[in-house]
């Protein structure tokens, strides 16, 4: 299985990540990628950048060092209600969207049923196109509904490669990975695959990814970060047709 986009980076822009635009396209064309996505955290993480900064995406490149690159955000799912920390109109512009859950933002005492409902409602917005690192044991969700609601909103789900890593501070991240894609395998949603990477070094970086898919068996035709026609129908730069 060969994948040849990242839908989840960070520039320097993100603050506490450590590579340039270039620089991270750049690392991502060296290792055979044919898109990076670069989604900066949103405002309401500590250090981030601000407003501004996502209003005025549409002056960079979409193509450099010969691969697409894509402009986005990762939004901070704030509370139980899905709100993000972005305004919706804005959220349509980008190129792509992902929501996460973060401790800064969103908290750490909230059990299954409210972290599943954060989910729920966040996967309602139209311009929502992938859910972040669900795989995180620190907040607890019941992943069956999240992969059943992921296949009625066409919303896809990631694999996180920063959070298989051994020692990742998201808790018990391989097992409930694991879970999700035997779900995802018995009701045919489809995933994704974002390095999160912060340096350079780990843009399109899916060491880990791919372990878990081997070990999992997961079919390829579930995979869209296998096949470029198959990514795209999910992104928000599709739908305004942009020719990208």
């Amino acid at each position: 299985m060969k994948l040849i986009a990242d839908t989840h980076a960070h520039s320097i822009m993100s603050g506490h990540a450590y590579s340039t635009i270039r620089e991270m396209a750049a690392s991502g064309a060296e290792k055979g990628l044919k898109m990076i996505a670069l989604t900066e955290h949103a405002p309401e993480m500590p250090g981030t950048c601000g407003l501004f900064y996502f209003q005025n995406l549409k002056v960079i490149p979409r193509e450099m060092n010969g691969i697409k690159v894509l402009f986005g955000a990762e939004l901070n799912i704030m509370n139980l209600d899905g709100d993000v920390d972005l305004p919706d109109n804005l959220c349509s512009s980008l190129d792509i969207v992902i929501a996460s859950v973060h401790p800064p933002c969103y908290g750490e005492d909230r059990g299954i049923k409210e972290n599943t409902q954060a989910y729920v409602n966040v996967m309602k917005k139209p311009f929502i196109n992938i859910i972040g690192h669900p795989d995180d044991g620190r907040y607890p969700i019941d992943y069956e509904v999240l992969v059943k609601t992921a296949k009625d909103t066409g919303t896809l789900l990631e694999l996180n490669n920063s959070s298989l890593q051994p020692g990742s501070f998201r808790k018990g991240a391989w097992e409930n990975a694991k879970t999700m894609l035997d779900l995802c395998k018995q009701y045919e949603v489809p995933v994704t695959t974002g390095s999160d990477a912060h340096v350079d070094a780990d843009a399109g970086n899916f060491s880990n990814v791919e372990k878990l898919l081997e070990y999992c068996g997961f079919p390829e035709d579930l995979v869209v970060t296998t096949n470029m026609q198959m990514l795209f129908p999910y992104l928000n730069v599709s739908k305004r047709n942009t020719g990208l």
